[in-house]
Order: C-alpha cells, then structure tokens, then sequence
C-alpha cells in the first residue's frame, strides 16, 4: 500500500499537472484601448478583478469593448396579482478588435430563478447577492475562455 501510495504521488509530480486558476496570465494582457457600456457596477468588478491594463503608447495592441446589461424579470404572479417568482440575468459581452476588424467575441449569459419574499428589504438583499454570485461566474469563465 505504502509503495502503491509513493508511485502515484511520484507520478501526480512529474505529469505537469497545474491547477486551472494559479495561472496568473492575465495579469500581463494589454489593451490599446478598453471601453465599456452597459452596467458600470458590474463593468469595475469584472474589470477589476480580471485587472485588464490599458497601454496607449503601443499602437499595435488590440482594443477590448465590453458590453454587460443586467436585468431582473418577473417569472410568475398568483390570480392576485402578486409575484411569486423571479429570474435575475446578467449577459456580458467580450468584443477584442485591431484597427480594422473584429478579432474575437464571447458571449457569457448567467441567470438564477428564484422565489420571492415577502420583505421587500430582504428580498432587494437576497437579489444583490445573486448579483454578485452570477458576477463571480462570469468571471470564472472569462478567465477560463482567456487562458484557452
């Protein structure tokens, strides 16, 4: 068991395994020019936590335009009238262009059902968390489209 223990510890070391996130890559891409639309709250947390840079001396460089819109819509109501049901969904759009053409585009859409609560205090909470958990995926796999 020890000798069996000792080989695959031996041979997990030398395969070239690496963990998908400890790749720090990103943090080297440059950009032209980076311009963003849409929702600005989700814009600076994807922005920055991707820490994309901006570089205007170099010409050469591509250009980054992100486009994100974020909306919360009414799943079901009850024969009152009342809702019972929403879906909050964010779609971000990753658009890298050089002077002429347009080079790649991601779509990233996230979305999350979920039911309503009769505190409207709470529910507004329970919302912006949603928010910032559907903002961490797309983050998740923007990092994961940039580093194929």
């Amino acid at each position: 068991m020890k000798k069996f223990l000792l080989i695959f510890i031996f041979l997990l070391s030398d395969c070239g395994y690496q963990p998908i996130f400890s790749n720090k890559s990103l943090d080297n891409i440059e950009y032209y020019k980076i311009t963003h639309e849409g929702d600005i709250e989700i814009n600076k947390k994807i922005l920055g936590s991707l820490s994309f840079r901006e570089n205007k001396l170099k010409n050469t460089l591509n250009n980054l335009l992100i486009i994100s819109t974020y909306e919360i819509i009414e799943t079901s109501k009850n024969s009152k009238g009342k809702i019972e049901s929403y879906k909050s969904k964010i779609t971000f759009d990753l658009i890298i262009s050089n002077q002429k053409e347009v080079i790649t585009s991601k779509s990233f859409i996230k979305e999350f059902s979920y039911n309503a609560k009769d505190n409207k205090f709470e529910l507004v909470r329970y919302q912006n968390e949603i928010k910032d958990n559907l903002i961490n995926k797309i983050i998740e796999d923007i990092f994961l489209y940039m580093n194929i």
